[in-house]
């Protein structure tokens, strides 16, 4: 007799090279762990399972969450400054947090340059570059 059986992975991106996490019996648990992992597609995998218990077939389905649910994770950010001269650093939750942070350490250390970068579980750490200019 053959069936089907179906599980779901949770995985970053559509890329050959992906990371994938589960799996899962249901889409619920599947989805519920991409948005913690800040992972942007669920996988359904199919399996066609023949007479000897073999895997006759092998398909695989990519689902994008909904663009509510990447506006979510994209609020997950963090913000991190570091000082180019010492390499003082600091993690900020918001804007404003480490445009303070880095006016501080430049009024107290003169010649010192801050640079910020955004952190984000999607895209990894990424350099702010000219932020200060954009803030003038």
């Amino acid at each position: 007799m053959i069936y089907k059986e179906t599980f779901w992975m949770a995985c970053d991106s559509t890329e050959q090279l992906r990371a994938e996490f589960g799996p899962f019996q249901t889409r619920s648990e599947a989805e519920r762990e991409a948005k913690r992992l800040g992972f942007a597609y669920l996988l359904r995998y199919e399996h066609v399972i023949g007479d000897n218990e073999d895997i006759k077939e092998v398909r695989c389905i990519f689902i994008e969450l909904e663009q509510n649910a990447q506006k979510q994770l994209k609020a997950g950010r963090k913000l991190h400054t570091r000082c180019s001269s010492c390499g003082a650093s600091a993690v900020h939750s918001h804007g404003w947090q480490a445009e303070v942070w880095a006016d501080i350490h430049e009024f107290e250390h003169s010649k010192h340059r801050v640079r910020l970068f955004e952190h984000t579980r999607t895209q990894g750490l990424k350099e702010i570059a000219g932020w200060r200019d954009a803030c003038a």
